[in-house]
């Protein structure tokens, strides 16, 4: 009787770590690559401190994510907050800069700067959208929770879709971009509070950082 609910609403073998550790990885890269002034503290110590907690987690569960752990899931909240204390300083840093008339380089400067800190955004709501939605992977994976925060189109259109379909990590990254990029949702609808809030704040901070960018850039440009 089990076998023949969808995937997602199921006990499922879980999913690998792999994908969401490299798109924290990318992030901190590009965390590292942003201006000095963008960085709040020495350039070093948000991008050290989360390969440090990245490492602990991916040391202690490297495959996949079948149960839960209090531990690990701490430290799993814990590093993507610390990458979004990063990026909200970095967006204000650049906003106050632009706003206030400071010196932010050449135009290519600026868009790489600007670019990298959507990015970021993108990348740190992706991997908030996949720790949360439904207690997160390991939850997800347990069946525990039968109301998704996220209603992705394979789950009102189940004829639509393979049977054993489940949301993964590149399900909330596409959310996370596009929902960046349009500023809305857009095949996938937050159910929850806490979602649509969510993506809100990620829409927010990618119109703010776009339009401001490219306004300074064409500005320097003319």
């Amino acid at each position: 009787m089990e076998l023949e609910m969808p995937a997602w609403k199921r006990r499922t073998d879980g999913e690998q770590r792999w994908p969401a550790a490299v798109a924290i990885a990318i992030l901190i890269a590009l965390e590292w690559l942003l201006p000095d002034r963008l960085s709040l503290g020495p350039r070093w110590l948000f991008p050290g401190l989360q390969v440090v907690i990245i490492g602990v987690i991916v040391a202690a569960n490297p495959g996949r994510m079948r149960k839960s752990s209090p531990m690990l899931r701490t430290l799993s909240l814990l590093l993507i907050a610390v990458a979004s204390l990063a990026n909200v300083y970095s967006v204000v840093r650049l906003v106050l800069d632009i706003v206030g008339g400071h010196d932010t380089g050449s135009a290519g400067d600026l868009l790489m700067a600007g670019g990298g800190i959507y990015l970021i955004n993108v990348l740190t709501f992706a991997v908030w959208f996949w720790e949360l939605d439904r207690g997160g992977p390991a939850e997800r994976a347990a069946g525990s929770d039968p109301y998704p925060d996220f209603l992705f189109p394979p789950m009102t259109s189940p004829d639509m879709s393979k049977k054993n379909w489940e949301p993964y990590f590149l399900d909330y990254f596409y959310v996370a971009f596009t929902n960046a990029t349009a500023f809305s949702p857009t095949d996938t609808l937050p159910l929850s509070r806490w979602a649509k809030f969510a993506m809100v704040l990620e829409s927010a901070i990618a119109l703010v950082t776009a339009a401001l960018v490219i306004a300074k850039a064409v500005n320097a440009l003319a």
